[in-house]
């Protein structure tokens, strides 16, 4: 299926609007090239830069364009001096989940041979799993909002059946593209605490509900303490792992660390109807325009937007750019010739990015 998408593309703060150029920049290329698809990319400009020119941290037309585009492509957000009044981030990103109702926070962890890590990898091992992350509830239901007096501070962990449902079923499905791509065994892990909260009981339970729909997928338990231990002992074993909002926060950070860092960490917020995707990192305003950032994640990122862009619309073609793409930056990093300051390295944001385009029409 042929098609035009439009690309919302928030610029983001600090490091994020470098970052974000020769992203777009290579998309644009990909496209040109490829009569299957075309891409447009339409400015929705929010964050906290534009909150301090402007005193509007999320326009209304920006939402505006976020809700019409095929796919939303967002950069680094956030500067630790610009706050609103009440002392709180400015977060573009946690507006666009709540709002339009992306429940699944998609953080893949790939760490490919001669690929550096922290860890000792045993010979031939590589790691390549997917933690799926609930977005818009557990333990951040009450983000902002928390009961505070002298004496003692509550939150409220909120876990609903139609949030875990969807969450399950995207899980299940993941799963069996990866199966049926040839990147993963097919199984699913749920990730809880259902040992102490009867909250995660009930949120189990609605996971077991969906695995008896999957008979051709496998399925398990883990607690999240034994998960982090097993992150660090034995990655390699894991497939798609499924997880609260608070577990896979911290968790997502951790797979960041297998793979050298946040900078080559990408991530997407997928709804039923909208899909937002970003690196993982903050937007650094140290190193600001000085040529300096990792464009890696930012990257990956715009490749997970294509390839679920093809699934979403049936269009092979994109599809497989975006895996030549993801391919593309994976090679870079694990040959190390042009990696930038945070992976050890020398190269510029520039450099980088050229690299990831040379290596796509080698």
């Amino acid at each position: 299926m042929t098609g035009n998408f439009e690309i919302a593309v928030f610029q983001g703060d600090g490091i994020g609007p470098e970052i974000m150029a020769p992203t777009v920049e290579i998309l644009r290329r990909l496209a040109d090239a490829n009569p299957r698809y075309g891409l447009t990319f339409t400015d929705a400009p929010a964050g906290a830069a534009h909150y301090a020119k402007t005193g509007e941290s999320f326009p209304d037309q920006s939402m505006k364009v976020a809700r019409r585009a095929d796919a939303i492509l967002l950069s680094a957000m956030g500067l630790p001096d610009v706050r609103y009044a009440d002392g709180t981030e400015i977060s573009p990103q946690i507006d666009l989940r709540k709002r339009l109702g992306l429940f699944a926070g998609v953080r893949p962890v790939t760490v490919k041979a001669g690929q550096e890590t922290p860890l000792a990898m045993p010979e031939g091992k590589e790691i390549d799993f997917v933690l799926i992350r609930e977005s818009t509830e557990g333990l951040f239901f009450t983000q902002g909002s928390g009961e505070v007096t002298k004496d003692e501070a509550r939150e409220t962990l909120l876990i609903t059946r139609d949030v875990s449902e969807k969450l399950f079923r995207f899980a299940f499905q993941l799963a069996k593209g990866r199966k049926d791509a040839g990147r993963g065994p097919g199984r699913v892990t749920c990730v809880d605490k259902a040992n102490v909260f009867r909250a995660f009981a009930f949120f189990r339970s609605m996971f077991d509900a969906e695995a008896a729909q999957h008979p051709g997928l496998s399925a398990d338990h883990a607690y999240v303490d034994a998960t982090a231990l097993w992150m660090v002992q034995k990655p390699w074993e894991f497939d798609v792992l499924v997880t609260e909002n608070m577990f896979g926060d911290i968790l997502s950070d951790l797979g960041a660390g297998l793979m050298g860092g946040l900078g080559l960490a990408p991530s997407a917020d997928i709804g039923l109807e909208h899909a937002v995707f970003q690196p993982c990192h903050g937007s650094a305003p140290d190193i600001a325009g000085q040529g300096l950032a990792n464009p890696f994640a930012m990257i990956l990122s715009a490749a997970m937007m294509l390839e679920w862009l093809g699934l979403t619309h049936e269009n092979e073609d994109i599809a497989a750019d975006g895996a030549r793409l993801r391919e593309a930056v994976e090679g870079v990093v694990a040959s190390r010739n042009c990696l930038t300051r945070d992976l050890g390295g020398t190269a510029g944001t520039d450099a980088a990015a050229s690299a990831v385009m040379e290596a796509l029409t080698a």
